[in-house]
């Protein structure tokens, strides 16, 4: 080294010593300085089933790490548990936790100039939150899922947590009787793991492992099985290798793989809130990306893939059946999946697919062949009209009446409805509107699976319709549209409907029509006023401030203007 070479090296290394006496404080050691750091975010909590077996894998990712010949710092990030919040006040901060973990994320990654990330998460907004985070940042980075629960079993029936909301509709219903509830509550989820079926936290896992962002057959494991942890050591090297390779998520995050998440999530059967959070990845990896596309793809994917909630199978079922690689190597097969994106190992998606057949074994029943699909479109729907002008977001498989025109009934909150239909007060025929639930309004677009769930427990799932601007969760099934936009709040037409109006549903026209002359409606919106704010300070209030429409994914960062 020549001696002005040496000055240098030795002048940056007594201007950088007090960041690295910190670093040896922590394990460092002279060596280890010329590794590459890398941040293994964990969404470890015990708050929640979903994460409660997090840590161990955390441990697992540091072990790959270092063994790959990286530095790994651990840091936590948060959770909600949906399932846990769902019919509360504090289902909205659900949503609001996605934005949360995405810029706490950010926030470790970049205040500590960590070269790489590996991710672990497990409930349903971890997932999003990580790759918004990912996507901004553009570090080299993989996603680890914490895997999903097994089934639980109580009379001869597999059991998810649905299972415990759809059997409060049916006790109210005389169904079953108050033993039979308990048992089913009790017996719903057996231990660690993301809920079972092909709901949120499975839909967006097998999104990331098509998009490239996970390792192969990782999105469908179950969170107590010894391969988890195998394969989440094999992603800790995996990411020491795309830091020496400068391999980083916007090269693998692009339009043609966002494409390729989203025809899983057609053939797999997936949930509506992915719609929402593909939405905002794309719009944090300047990705175009509209609710109009998810329409072209759904109409030439079909659903290969026969899983709860509407379906018969959970994840831990698809995984023996081939996983996500099967279904892929299914599309690919058949044009409607792009070979050619690279992915996190820096192979093609092509190359891992390379030995897996191009139909499924005929010895299972849960991934249907080409030929034979469960329906020959996908499920999720954009529908529009004047209820909807931005649109709004349906799952339109699994009903048995495809249009529905009845009156409207009207409920200010997700509690007014659940009360209703939990009294008898909802009669077959009947539209129910849930408004000023959405993004601003909640604020925090709440799920509704407790109304949705009581419907179907009480028999009304093919008689009745239901709309809202906000959401349900990835366990809900039947004639229901949510995501309504423009919202209530800032005086979509929802926010106009009157007890008893006519609403016409229409899932093969892809219309949401709320059926009053358009005289009538200028005369109503005239004299509709904004709600006052339900939340003035705090998270909720931030929130409700920042936060854009559904239709645009609600995310808080669009628009921003920065004054120099």
């Amino acid at each position: 080294m020549a001696d002005n070479q040496r000055s240098q090296a030795i002048t940056q290394g007594v201007q950088r010593s007090p960041n690295r006496a910190m670093l040896r404080a922590v394990g460092f050691r002279d060596e280890d300085f010329m590794k590459p750091i890398v941040g293994v975010a964990s969404a470890h909590s015990t708050i929640t089933p979903c994460n409660m077996g997090i840590a161990p894998l955390a441990d697992e990712a540091q072990a790959g790490i270092r063994h790959a010949g990286g530095m790994p710092q651990l840091f936590g990030t948060i959770t909600i548990s949906d399932g846990i919040s769902m019919g509360t006040e504090g289902m909205k901060y659900s949503l609001v936790s996605r934005d949360v973990i995405a810029d706490s994320i950010e926030t470790a990654c970049t205040g500590q100039s960590m070269d790489g990330v590996l991710a672990i998460g497990g409930c349903d907004k971890n997932m999003p939150g990580a790759m918004i985070a990912i996507a901004r940042m553009n570090i080299p980075a993989v996603f680890v899922y914490g895997g999903t629960i097994k089934p639980g079993h109580y009379g001869g029936n597999d059991l998810t947590v649905v299972s415990s909301f759809e059997a409060v509709g049916r006790y109210s219903a005389g169904k079953i009787d108050a033993e039979t509830l308990a048992e089913i509550e009790r017996h719903a989820c057996p231990g660690a793991g993301s809920c079972g079926g092909m709901f949120t936290a499975n839909t967006m896992s097998s999104a990331f492992e098509a998009m490239g962002m996970s390792l192969m057959y990782s999105s469908t494991m179950s969170a107590e099985d010894a391969e988890k942890a195998e394969n989440t050591a094999l992603a800790g090297k995996v990411v020491v290798e795309a830091i020496r390779n400068n391999r980083c998520p916007l090269d693998i995050i692009t339009r043609k793989s966002i494409e390729n998440a989203i025809s899983v999530i057609m053939a797999v059967g997936g949930s509506t809130n992915a719609v929402l959070h593909f939405l905002a990845i794309a719009h944090a990896a300047n990705v175009p990306l509209t609710l109009d596309d998810f329409e072209t793809i759904r109409a030439r994917v079909p659903v290969l893939c026969d899983l709860k909630p509407s379906g018969t199978y959970v994840a831990t079922d698809l995984h023996r059946a081939g996983g996500i690689p099967q279904v892929m190597k299914m599309l690919l097969a058949h044009d409607v999946l792009h070979g050619d994106c690279i992915t996190v190992t820096g192979q093609t998606v092509a190359e891992l697919l390379t030995d897996i057949p191009a139909e499924p074994r005929a010895d299972q029943d849960v991934i249907r062949p080409w030929s034979r699909p469960v329906y020959p479109q996908g499920h999720l729907g954009i529908l529009k009209g004047n209820l909807a002008m931005e649109g709004a977001v349906a799952k339109l498989t699994g009903i048995k009446k495809r249009q529905v025109t009845g009156p409207a009934r009207v409920f200010e909150s997700e509690e007014d409805c659940l009360d209703a239909i939990l009294a008898g007060k909802i009669q077959p025929g009947d539209v129910i509107v849930v408004r000023y639930e959405g993004p601003k309004g909640g604020p925090g677009m709440r799920e509704m699976l407790a109304p949705t769930s009581a419907i179907i427990g009480a028999g009304l799932g093919d008689s009745v319709g239901l709309i809202t601007d906000g959401r349900f969760s990835g366990g809900t099934y039947g004639m229901v549209v949510g995501h309504v936009a423009p919202e209530a709040y800032v005086g979509g037409t929802i926010a106009l409907v009157q007890e008893g109006d006519r609403i016409t549903i229409d899932a093969d026209a892809r219309l949401l029509q709320l059926n009053v002359p358009d005289e009538e409606l200028a005369r109503r919106r005239a004299a509709w006023h904004p709600p006052t704010p339900r939340y003035t300070r705090g998270v909720l209030a931030k929130y409700a401030a920042l936060v854009s429409s559904s239709s645009l994914g609600a995310v808080t960062d669009l628009g921003l203007v920065i004054k120099g």
